[in-house]
């Protein structure tokens, strides 16, 4: 079994692919650019995470934790590429609104959202990155199964 924050950034691609405009193009790395084969795409990575006990002691505590996974949606074309940015992330916060991605979570939302536009190229690029807070819990000692 893995980590739940593995669980979560694997369900959350789940959940965005097959979207109208990305289709399958989901991928859960940042490391690599996106080529102009995969674009309009998706990279799906995790950034930080928090995490507090419940109550003090004991070897059933529980934490609360906070998860901040990191959706960049990436876009290129000689025009309306900025209708385009904003389709893509109207088109994943509404498959990520009000879930529980497949119940891991207690709750998540889209806490940002940063947009930014390349010029340099054959195309322009533009790249919106959601960062959206996941906020579950796990046992002290089974951090791989959510409560």
């Amino acid at each position: 079994m893995s980590h739940v924050r593995q669980q979560i950034r694997e369900r959350i691609a789940t959940e965005v692919t097959g979207l109208t405009t990305t289709g399958s193009k989901v991928y859960q790395s940042r490391v690599y650019p996106l080529q102009s084969s995969n674009l309009p795409g998706l990279l799906i990575y995790t950034t930080a995470e928090s995490s507090e006990p419940i109550d003090m002691g004991g070897t059933s505590r529980i934490f609360n934790r906070v998860l901040t996974v990191a959706i960049e949606a990436y876009v290129k074309g000689t025009s309306n590429y900025d209708d385009t940015i904003d389709t893509v992330c109207s088109e994943v916060e509404t498959a990520l609104g009000g879930s529980t991605i497949n119940g891991l979570v207690k709750d998540i939302y889209l806490e940002s959202t940063d947009i930014n536009y390349q010029g340099e190229g054959d195309q322009p690029l533009a790249v919106a990155t959601m960062s959206w807070n996941c906020l579950y819990q796990t046992a002290a000692n089974a951090p791989d199964t959510a409560l």
